[in-house]
């Protein structure tokens, strides 16, 4: 049997940063129809890692047994800014955590993961700047027009 902890990680990590990519993914790509959608679509697709490690993936996957699982989730999102910030952060925070794991296991992963951030740090100034422009104040949502 394998050690499930770093591969538990890696799995709720890999589908974090799968998720995050793909929300901003479909917003650029449907509700602005930008190229930069393109870049996420790449983004996500470096995240597949080798199928023999499949196994040791879903071995260790325990939604059940997730301490954090049943922690409330924030609610109502203010603006499509919001939306896109949390989720470009989602992906960011994943990056790390997966680059620091494949340190444990696959440095060439680690550099992979580290790469990805920092194109996610920054895409997301691309996006801010490119969301201001096409929604102005609107952007951040109520948070933004009184702040």
């Amino acid at each position: 049997m394998i050690n499930p902890f770093p591969w538990r990680v890696v799995d709720a990590n890999l589908n974090r940063l799968r998720e995050g990519l793909r929300v901003v993914e479909d917003i650029l790509r449907y509700h602005w129809n930008s190229p930069l959608a393109k870049q996420f679509k790449i983004l996500r697709h470096t995240t597949h890692l080798p199928s023999d490690w499949t196994r040791q993936l879903i071995e260790s996957r325990n939604v059940e047994g997730d301490i954090l699982r049943q922690e409330p989730e924030k609610g109502r999102r203010e603006g499509v800014g919001e939306v896109l910030i949390s989720n470009l952060k989602r992906g960011e925070e994943s990056a790390r955590v997966l680059e620091e794991i494949f340190k444990l296991l696959d440095p060439n992963w680690a550099s992979t993961f580290k790469k990805i951030r920092y194109t996610l740090y920054q895409l997301e100034k691309e996006i801010i700047l490119l969301g201001i422009e096409k929604e102005g104040k609107n952007f951040f949502g109520k948070k933004g027009e009184n702040g």
